[in-house]
């Protein structure tokens, strides 16, 4: 089991409600078996290398690495006393996911049809970082609009919630931007408090969006529970958690949950937890990682979409070969053995260490 460290700069500094950055850092799993690789990655960072290498790698060693539940099992018991969120659950995604893409190679099969999906699902074109000029936002909408999307997310909320006119602006210069018949989409990445969400929100609702995610932060569903029920556009989170209970609990405050492979354990946690959230009769999106996230196109009925974010979208063609395309606001997973990608030869220029 190998993991990699990979930092790839932005082209410009990017910000949201909450935080700045000027590099995305990726780390990789790799996984032999039988004379095949299966590749797994998660956003993270540099430490979930450590933990893949100490705490998860020698748990799996002599066990049967088909055994994708039995090894599940085995790196949560392994991290008992780290913790099984956040940082840890990270990288148990990364190696969840490097497991399912070894087993699609040995049988053959397109991890899609062994998760029990097929066909394409849609996405919507996400960024408008909150450090975007009119110029850059408008680059972006267009390329989203070139690509078929027909529905797309700025992130707002700017410096914790600090700069409401201006996000307001951007609001509606947006709109202008998108044009008739594309659904509008805010991310405020928590930076508001309850009531000003809800101020806030009724503004959106008049400027037409129709999804407010994270208005406040995730960790305080009482006060997304508050603005749900404020509002007409739809609330969304769930991008940071970790594991079903979280699932379970966020499903009743949000109209749509958020889930993210590389976060809530690979493949193997995120249909566990869409699960707790058809049974809440609750629909989910994918939550960034395009290219991973392709594969779970068609395993369950409530998916809504998948978000097309600007950053990974455009990182993921640099590090790996076989990512799939989008194409008439779709995204459809390659009918190849596993996820069908590979470490690219370009990644040796962004590799860390």
């Amino acid at each position: 089991m190998t993991p990699t460290v990979y930092r790839v700069p932005t082209p410009t500094p990017e910000g949201d409600g909450t935080l700045t950055w000027d590099a995305t850092t990726v780390v990789t799993c790799l996984l032999e078996a039988g004379g095949r690789t299966g590749l797994g990655w998660t956003y993270s960072s540099p430490a979930a290398a450590v933990i893949i290498t100490e705490h998860l790698a020698p748990v799996l060693i002599d066990h049967d690495l088909g055994d994708i539940a039995g090894c599940y099992a085995r790196m949560r018991r392994a991290c008992r006393n780290l913790g099984t969120k956040g940082l840890v659950m990270q990288a148990i995604s990364a190696v969840d996911i490097a497991l399912w893409d070894l087993l699609g190679r040995t049988l053959g099969v397109p991890v899609n049809a062994l998760l029990g999906g097929g066909g394409s699902v849609r996405v919507y074109g996400s960024g408008g970082f909150t450090t975007f000029d009119d110029r850059q936002l408008a680059v972006q909408v267009e390329a989203w609009s070139t690509a078929g999307c027909t529905a797309m997310k700025i992130k707002i909320g700017e410096s914790w919630g600090t700069a409401e006119d201006r996000d307001l602006a951007r609001v509606a210069r947006f709109a202008e931007l998108a044009g008739p018949g594309v659904q509008l989409m805010v991310d405020a990445n928590g930076g508001y408090g309850a009531g000003q969400a809800r101020r806030i929100g009724e503004q959106l609702d008049r400027a037409g969006v129709v999804w407010f995610e994270e208005p406040v932060s995730s960790d305080d569903p009482t006060g997304l529970g508050l603005v749900r029920a404020a509002l007409r556009c739809d609330v969304a989170a769930g991008e940071y958690l970790s594991e079903p209970q979280q699932a379970a609990a966020l499903c009743l405050v949000v109209d749509c949950l958020q889930l993210d492979a590389t976060r809530c354990g690979g493949y193997t946690g995120w249909l566990a937890c869409a699960r707790v959230a058809a049974a809440a009769q609750v629909p989910v999106s994918a939550h960034c990682a395009p290219a991973l996230h392709a594969a779970l196109a068609g395993t369950v009925e409530h998916l809504r979409h998948l978000e097309w974010f600007a950053d990974h979208a455009r990182l993921e063609p640099i590090l790996f070969d076989g990512v799939p395309r989008v194409l008439a606001g779709t995204l459809t997973p390659f009918e190849r053995p596993g996820h069908g990608m590979s470490v690219s030869g370009r990644a040796a220029e962004y590799r860390v260490g």
